[in-house]
């Protein structure tokens, strides 16, 4: 599985899909896209659990949540911990870890793809 992570609107999308030459009809099929949001509500277990079945995609992107400036309310704070820490069960998975920034790439674990 490759893990792409970074700002929302880095070219995380843009970047597999040009890198693969996929269409956007390929892309839903073989990715999973934006997963940050899916971890709201989950901890410990089951946290492993979602981060167990998104490894099975072969592309697994996530908007990073925990820069700037930390949520008053519990219940962002609470949304904001369960996105890194899914972020940080993906990564650990994943054969290549990607961080994008401003649409470009650095691989942070695995091979470089260039």
């Amino acid at each position: 599985m490759i893990f792409i992570t970074g700002p929302r609107f880095s070219g995380k999308k843009t970047y597999i899909k040009d890198l693969y030459q996929l269409t956007e009809k390929e892309l839903a099929s073989r990715a999973a896209l934006e997963v940050q949001e899916l971890a709201a509500g989950k901890t410990g277990a089951e946290l492993e659990k979602l981060a167990e079945q998104l490894s099975e995609k072969e592309f697994v992107t996530a908007s990073e949540m925990g820069c700037g400036v930390i949520p008053a309310d519990p219940e962002e704070r609470a949304k904001r911990e369960a996105a890194g820490r899914l972020a940080c069960l993906l990564a650990e998975r994943a054969d290549i870890v990607i961080r994008m920034c401003c649409g470009i790439p650095e691989v942070l674990k695995g091979e470089n793809l260039y």
